[in-house]
C-alpha cells in the first residue's frame, strides 16, 4: 500500500478534541478495512502554534484516504501521496 498524507487546519483545538479526532480515525480505519478497503492510520503531527496537523495513512488510493476522513468527520485541505521517512 501507498502512504498518503492528509493536510489539516486544526487552528484552536485542544488535546481532549484532537485525541477524539485520531481515535474516530483509527476506529474508522479499522472499520473501513473490516468491510474489505485495507487502510491503516499510521501516525499525526501536529504543530499547535499554528493548528497545522499531517496525519500519515496507507491505503491504495487517495481517494480512500478521502473517504476515511469523510465518514470520521474529519476536516482536511487535502490528501496527497507522501513518503514515510521513519528509520527502520
Amino acid at each position: 500500500m501507498t502512504v498518503y498524507m492528509a493536510e489539516r487546519n486544526l487552528q484552536g483545538m485542544g488535546v481532549d478534541d484532537l485525541a477524539a479526532a485520531q481515535r474516530r480515525a483509527i476506529d474508522t480505519a479499522r472499520a473501513m478495512s473490516g468491510d474489505g478497503t485495507p487502510v491503516r492510520y499510521l501516525r499525526s503531527t501536529f504543530v499547535p502554534s499554528d493548528g497545522r496537523c499531517e496525519c500519515l495513512f496507507e491505503a491504495d488510493s487517495a481517494e480512500v484516504v478521502r473517504q476515511l476522513n469523510d465518514k470520521a468527520n474529519l476536516p482536511y485541505t487535502r490528501v496527497i501521496e507522501a513518503m514515510d521517512l521513519t528509520p527502520p
